[in-house]
């Protein structure tokens, strides 16, 4: 059983084993006119206390495919005891947007965690628009504790030519085996365009994922020549083990690829379809957030709230920066939801707090960099309470004006985190605002810079305005740029609070439970790509951590 929790004495805890759940379907609904379907899966986990559901994960789009094998899993922890209820939705994707509603939908089905572990595939029908609209095949593993990964590249030569008028167009598929005798998909190459020698790109590959930790475990490894029908042809396949690759390039990993069904009819004279050569393979230790935590890199948390006029007048209800006796408003929300969380992190829990878009007084010259603490030489507040606090005091003082410029306090946090990129620091800064932003230019530029430092953003949305550009400083679907530069990280994440309100019977504390888990989910992996970019290993664990402003001095605000 894969360990899911550490001991700690004195306590209780329910036994939980970590799986991990890898989706297909079959024959599914053709929504497309003129092609197949581009189908997605989105996993849905019910709610025990309000047993409505929540979403929990999306795998990649495949495009013209009605008998998708995608590669994303779900990683979840499995308890015996309990009933977990799981929803699957499959959808054919027909524009960018993350809205569902706006998709074709194909089917869904429901099912417990437990009857998946128990049949260790599952394959249902799926309920659609027709009656029939094909079928889904769960499949579950127990996870590993292995911390590895694989960095591998593969090559090439004299691959069969599929294309009538021109050569191949290959790409490699890897499976690993399972208990039964099935295969996983777990990695897809990218396409090499005609071409019968290519050279993929190194790929790096989870040790638990290629193979679950186990090295003899046999790997299936297929080739098949992309066509934009989706109908790839397939050129051939072998198997391997990654013990076997681990030893490098040579004559044992250099790979006869095989067309069982050419070869029977070609007998003795069918040599194969090509060969595939492994070209590198390098394993290395996979170190987690947790590791760097306890290693004593520090986390600082920086709060910068929107203070523009379209906000609407503080005192008017209609407002969101309204301070109503029974409920927090929506920037209390947001900053006491993050906060919450962070602080944790943070051992002296003194976080800098600016403002911006406001007329300061005595004689209300505008800001976009301000402390809300009054105090511009040292901005930090005193746990998420006194940020709240200054927060509230500052609407008091200021007078709401505009515009919305994000770039003077990305700035600010950048020279934070340009001044110390050796690991032991790592800074988020979260945005709340309610408006459409007027510096684009100037914040992409910003962010880009920022992208290669020790640095996180995070943008709350408030309120129902257009968060277009929002999305676009995500960098989801397309990777920001600016001046022909592109951003060597993602480091932006941007979440609409509306999503997370108006629920009836829900109370604050689920809101702001669930607004936090959206909102840092994506921290983890920003914070180790960081590392991972820059070769920063963690160091040993500290038997007690260090207070995280003792090495860091606020710096001066930028004048106005």
């Amino acid at each position: 059983m894969a360990e899911a929790h550490a001991f700690q004495p004195g306590t209780g805890v329910a036994p939980a084993t970590l799986v991990e759940l890898s989706i297909s379907c079959r024959k599914l609904i053709d929504a497309d006119v003129f092609s197949k379907s581009d189908p997605i899966a989105v996993m849905f986990i019910q709610d025990k206390s309000s047993r409505g559901w929540r979403e929990f994960g999306r795998t990649e789009i495949i495009w013209n495919n009605l008998n998708p094998d995608f590669v994303k899993k779900f990683v979840m922890q499995y308890y015996f005891e309990q009933s977990q209820k799981l929803k699957f939705e499959v959808y054919d994707v027909d524009s960018a947007s993350s809205d569902l509603s706006k998709h074709d939908f194909l089917g869904r089905m429901e099912c417990t965690l437990g009857e998946v572990v128990s049949s260790n595939r599952l394959n249902k029908r799926l309920t659609g628009p027709k009656k029939d609209s094909g079928s889904i095949i769960i499949g579950a593993e127990e996870l590993s504790s292995c911390k590895e990964q694989a960095l591998i590249q593969f090559r090439a030569h004299k691959l069969d030519k599929k294309d009538f008028f021109g050569k191949s167009d290959p790409f490699l598929t890897f499976s690993r085996s399972n208990e039964d005798g099935s295969f996983t998909v777990v990695h897809r190459t990218e396409v090499i365009k005609r071409t019968l020698n290519p050279t993929w790109r190194p790929f790096a590959l989870s040790v638990r994922a290629l193979c679950n930790g186990d090295y003899d475990r046999s790997i299936k490894v297929e080739c098949h020549d992309w066509d934009a029908d989706g109908g790839h042809d397939f050129i051939g396949v072998f198997t391997t083990t990654l013990r076997e690759l681990s030893r490098g390039p040579g004559a044992s990993t250099k790979y006869e690829c095989i067309n069982p069904k050419k070869q029977q009819k070609k007998g003795k004279s069918y040599q194969n379809s090509g060969t595939v050569e492994l070209m590198s393979c390098r394993i290395e230790k996979v170190y987690t957030f947790l590791d760097y935590v306890r290693g004593g890199t520090r986390i600082h948390c920086t709060f910068a709230v929107d203070f523009t006029a379209s906000n609407g007048d503080p005192k008017s209800p209609a407002s969101l920066h309204y301070m109503n006796p029974y409920r927090p408003n929506p920037y209390a929300t947001a900053i006491k939801s993050v906060g919450d969380i962070i602080q944790d992190y943070d051992t002296a829990k003194m976080f800098p707090a600016l403002g911006f878009g406001a007329r300061l007084p005595p004689d209300g010259v505008v800001s976009h960099e301000f402390a809300l603490n009054g105090n511009p030489q040292s901005p930090y507040c005193s746990g998420v309470q006194g940020v709240l606090d200054a927060y509230h005091k500052t609407l008091h003082s200021v007078q709401l004006y505009g515009p919305t410029n994000f770039a003077p306090v990305v700035n600010h946090v950048a020279k934070f985190a340009s001044a110390t990129r050796d690991g032991n620091d790592y800074f988020i800064l979260l945005i709340v605002t309610d408006g459409i932003i007027t510096d684009m230019p100037q914040t992409t530029e910003a962010i880009v810079n920022a992208a290669s430092l020790p640095m996180s953003i995070i943008i709350i949305g408030v309120g129902d305005a257009d968060f277009d550009a929002m999305e676009v400083l995500d960098g989801d679907e397309v990777r920001l740029s600016s001046r022909g530069r592109v951003a060597e990280r993602d480091i932006v994440q941007f979440v609409p609070m509306r999503e997370f309100l108006g629920r009836n019977g829900e109370d604050v504390v689920s809101v702001q439970a669930r607004l936090a888990k959206e909102v840092l989910e994506e921290i983890p992996d920003q914070f180790l790509s960081y590392m991972q970019k820059h070769n920063i290993k963690p160091k040993p664990p500290l038997l007690q951590r260090q207070d995280t402003i003792s090495s860091i001095r606020s710096l001066p605000m930028s004048e106005q």
